[in-house]
């Protein structure tokens, strides 16, 4: 249901239910059609058009969702007892679980919770079912993951016949009556903003940051708020007295260009609400990798080789359905005590090719085949490109020449009759690739 009449720039007075959508005034407590609580309102409201849209606990939503019996209950997305949490959900969240938290210590805060293995193919699905929603309210959408976006929404008001914001409230209902998951929305004016916004009011959150209030709300926020303060470079900053970010609004850009270098021009604009980044369609895909964690650590090559290479040919299947190659690749190691080895290589040409990237990433593992005992391996490709250069005949190495001829006829086949038609020496009766693996593409 809407209002008679909708809201412009003009109506700074008034907001919206979100369980509605009618409009109202800000300072109603309720909605004054249906009764919810859950208003909107902010004198910029109606002048903002860039938001983050985030879905919460997006793996562990779905599962809930397919599963109707797991509604109330705390839910861990994980690879066992060997792995790390993928996601949890928010009432697993009150027991302290957390992200990339290994598993044995997820179940030691929240035992009674319910472990799901991840179903990447289920969430990518959803994933798209939700890009493509958003993709219907404005051409500019900048995707960051599978289940979160920037859009930029300004000029689609005679489209929708409403503002920005009434459009995400309307997103945020379709969404949990589509596709039976929620949404957390953050409008602003810039990117750091509206993604800071997003997730304030977890999960089914709608938050909104004007520039009007950007320096007095940024000014008591602590410094790890800002994009690419981590833990050890805010230790830096606690070390040098700086905690919040009101402290660095009070700093000139020469002197935090000349402690921390670019990373103190970030710091100087970001602290006082300049972000000048526009959202842009379609983002490049960075890289593309997998990866595996053990169930037992492992040291010896005989035992890592075999799954490198099933590893590779799950690279290699997704470059080439993609239609794109790679030119560096890059090998990751953790170690039993969670510490990550990342070694890369640069080749002459891109390559889009299982045994290229298996055979380079074999000589990067050899070098750290020293007796470390490993508990995840991973392999990937960046330096994106297509495939005008990719894999070029090679007239010095006829043994790869066979090999690129060999593997083109095993795609054929697996094509054919599925994925374990044919095995390689490697893989044969030694590793075959699980679907719940991670995959990424960045």
């Amino acid at each position: 249901m809407f209002a008679s009449a909708s809201p412009s720039v003009n109506d700074p007075d008034r907001g919206f239910c979100r369980d509605c959508l009618t409009t109202q005034r800000e300072s109603s407590r309720r909605c004054e059609v249906c009764g919810s609580p859950r208003l909107v309102g902010h004198p910029e409201l109606y002048r903002l058009s860039l938001a983050h849209i985030d879905c919460d606990a997006f793996y562990a939503a779905v599962e809930k969702r397919d599963n109707p019996g797991l509604k109330d209950k705390p839910v861990i997305i994980g690879g066992g007892k060997r792995g790390v949490v993928s996601t949890a959900c928010y009432i697993a969240r009150i027991h302290g679980v957390r992200s990339a938290m290994p598993m044995f210590k997820a179940l030691e805060a929240c035992p009674q919770a319910t472990v799901i293995k991840p179903d990447m193919e289920k969430y990518v699905r959803v994933g798209r079912e939700v890009r493509a929603m958003m993709n219907e309210l404005t051409p500019l959408v900048e995707p960051l993951s599978i289940d979160e976006a920037f859009l930029d929404l300004a000029g689609t008001e005679k489209l929708h016949g409403m503002p920005p914001a009434l459009v995400l409230g309307r997103f945020a209902l379709r969404v949990e009556k589509e596709i039976g998951i929620t949404v957390s929305v953050g409008l602003s004016y810039c990117k750091f903003l509206a993604k800071v916004a997003s997730d304030f009011r977890k999960p089914r959150g709608f938050a909104v940051i004007g520039e009007a209030e950007a320096l007095d709300f940024l000014a008591g926020q602590p410094v790890t708020l800002i994009w690419g303060v981590g833990k050890a470079f805010a230790a830096t900053l606690e070390k040098d007295g700086i905690r919040s970010i009101g402290q660095l609004q009070l700093m000139e850009r020469g002197d935090l260009m000349k402690r921390y270098g670019t990373m103190g021009d970030r710091l100087y604009h970001l602290s006082r609400g300049h972000d000048e980044r526009r959202v842009k369609a379609d983002r490049e895909t960075k890289s593309v990798s997998a990866e595996t964690t053990f169930d037992t650590d492992l040291a010896s090559l005989a035992d890592l080789v075999p799954i490198l290479r099933g590893l590779s040919e799950r690279v290699s299947a997704r470059l080439k359905k993609a239609g794109i190659a790679g030119r560096t690749v890059v090998l990751k190691l953790k170690s039993q005590d969670f510490h990550i080895r990342t070694r890369n290589r640069r080749l002459g040409d891109p390559t889009r090719l299982a045994d290229r990237i298996f055979q380079t990433g074999l000589d990067l593992l050899k070098k750290e085949a020293d007796g470390t005992r490993y508990r995840l391996i991973g392999i990937g490709v960046t330096d994106l490109t297509d495939l005008e250069k990719a894999d070029p005949p090679d007239l010095v190495d006829v043994l790869a020449r066979k090999r690129a001829m060999a593997e083109g006829a095993i795609d054929l086949l697996r094509d054919r009759f599925g994925k374990t038609a044919v095995e390689t020496g490697y893989t044969f009766g030694k590793y075959r690739p699980r679907r719940n693996d991670p995959e990424t593409e960045q």
